[in-house]
């Protein structure tokens, strides 16, 4: 992923959980450090600086916004911003995956709590062999 393309999904991806109210305060810090960084950045750039203010959810509609104004003053090489756009990024990730849930109609035989990837295996089973007589 290319460095604007890290920053825009950042920007989307903290956008985005805060609209849906599922942000943790690790993404709430982390995408509040990224505008603050973008922001600085983006002096004497009052139009982009207003597009910050914006909650957009999509990537690609921050690029047209503020593509070329990452580019021009530099943020897009800025070591900071990029380090906070990471993670941020893996900061939602985690917030996503931990607020996930699953509605399971037919558990197969499954009980309990799982914090990890599932494989169910829904061929039909036959019953076991009953052992041979003696």
């Amino acid at each position: 992923m290319d460095e604007i393309t890290t920053i825009v999904t950042a920007l989307a991806a903290g956008a985005a959980a805060g609209v849906s109210g599922t942000a943790s305060d690790a993404v709430k810090d982390a995408y509040d450090l990224l505008k603050a960084l973008l922001r600085r950045r983006f002096t004497g750039r009052d139009a982009a600086r207003r597009e910050l203010d914006a909650e957009e959810t999509e990537p690609g509609v921050w690029r047209a916004r503020i593509g070329d104004d990452l580019n021009e003053s530099g943020a897009a090489a800025d070591s900071q911003v990029l380090t906070t756009a990471q993670e941020l990024l893996t900061a939602a990730r985690a917030s996503r995956a931990s607020r996930t849930t699953i509605n399971v109609d037919t558990n197969h035989g499954a009980v309990g709590e799982f914090s990890g990837p599932i494989t169910f295996d829904q061929r039909t089973q036959l019953p076991p062999t009953a052992p041979a007589a003696e």
